[in-house]
């Protein structure tokens, strides 16, 4: 009985060990041992450039169509970032002078302004959806992109 327990335990500590990272998927890794969300979101308030805005755009459409790690759901907060980035006006302006070939093949539009209002709107919602915790803080903003969108 007394090796059953042991062992039993032994299993569930080696369990409680597991890497938590691949718990959600973050972009994969850069190149200075961090995660490429870390990087980029990092470049973006440090060194904030049209450049890192499209590079970021890109980073949050990859892991939000994309996700992975063991959930399989965009990360907790990504969605709602994604989509506040998105609301701001100068995202789709950026977007459309500075984004690469590659990146501009993200998105089935050339409307950068109206498809990034768009999108922004499904990002707030979906991350109340799979984090309904985050309504209370979401809601506000949803409401303020639909009311943007409309006018």
């Amino acid at each position: 009985m007394r090796k059953v327990f042991l062992c039993l335990l032994s299993t569930i500590l080696a369990a409680s060990c597991a890497d938590s990272s691949r718990l959600y998927y973050w972009g994969g890794s850069s190149s200075n041992g961090t995660t490429l969300y870390e990087e980029l979101v990092y470049k973006q308030y440090d060194q904030q450039s049209p450049e890192n805005i499209c590079a970021l755009v890109c980073l949050y459409e990859d892991m939000v169509t994309h996700p992975g790690g063991t959930r399989q759901v965009p990360p907790p907060g990504v969605c709602a970032e994604y989509g506040f980035l998105l609301m701001q006006p100068q995202t789709a302006e950026y977007f459309a002078q500075y984004a690469t070939s590659r990146q501009r093949k993200s998105f089935n539009s050339t409307d950068y302004s109206a498809a990034f209002s768009e999108r922004a709107e499904a990002m707030l919602a979906q991350e109340m959806e799979l984090y309904p915790e985050s309504a209370k803080f979401i809601a506000p903003l949803l409401k303020r992109a639909q009311e943007r969108r409309q006018s």
